[in-house]
């Protein structure tokens, strides 16, 4: 039986999938890509961290002894560059960006069902017993493996999760998001980086990313109502 990984397990999984990418890229456009734990942390040459060799895969060991909850890559260039290198490419080849597309698209048209959480979950989602998925939320095309939905969790409509950020300037992000279980995300929430412990509430419209990385359990974010005036 195919052992089940850890959302820190299947984030360190993907950074270095993406870093054996940035590699390959910036030998070829004669660029030097850097990562960092974060935005002003030491940034480490990504041919340091090479996964085919000896000294990168004890540099790799070292590097993930604690798997934070998102990566940097500086130094891709802007697209004005002639060896400029798209952070599309060393995040995901393209026949697998095309796929999870087309398919995260007919999942957002759909409405909250079994069958929604079937295909999220072939694309790599880890989604608990009896969530509800609402229509048009949108869940992160490109690592969809790096979102963890707990049992009896609501994602209201117009949910956006990303597990990807692009600053410009050649600065790209990649982490996870963890929701915990019997949470309530309202309509139109936005996150990206989190990590969300069990019946935690947010409110419909709220944004929790940047501003939040985590949340304990019962904690309840969003705006207050407005004030209730007599006649």
């Amino acid at each position: 039986m195919k052992k089940k990984l850890s959302i820190e397990e299947k984030t360190e999984k993907v950074v270095t999938e993406i870093i054996s990418r940035a590699i390959k890229a910036g030998k070829r456009k004669k660029r030097t890509i850097t990562i960092a734990k974060t935005i002003g942390g030491q940034q480490i040459p990504v041919d340091t961290l090479n996964p085919k060799t000896e000294e990168g895969k004890q540099n790799l060991k070292d590097f993930f002894r604690k798997v934070r909850l998102y990566y940097i890559f500086f130094n891709l260039g802007k697209p004005a560059d002639k060896n400029f290198i798209s952070w599309r490419i060393i995040n995901l080849p393209l026949h697998r960006r095309v796929k999870n597309v087309v398919l995260t698209m007919i999942c957002s048209m759909m409405k909250g069902c079994n069958l929604k959480n079937r295909i999220y979950r072939m694309m790599g989602v880890e989604i608990g017993k009896n969530v509800e998925i609402m229509h048009l939320a949108w869940l992160d095309h490109f690592r969809p493996e790096l979102i963890s939905i707990g049992d009896n969790t609501l994602l209201g409509a117009f949910t956006k999760l990303s597990v990807h950020f692009y600053e410009g300037e050649g600065t790209f992000r990649v982490g996870y998001i963890k929701i915990g279980n019997n949470c309530k995300i309202g309509a139109g929430t936005g996150m990206a980086f989190i990590r969300m412990e069990d019946d935690v509430r947010a409110l419909p419209g709220t944004a929790l990313s940047p501003y939040f990385t985590y949340l304990k359990k019962g904690t309840v974010v969003g705006f207050n109502p407005p004030p209730k005036k007599c006649p």
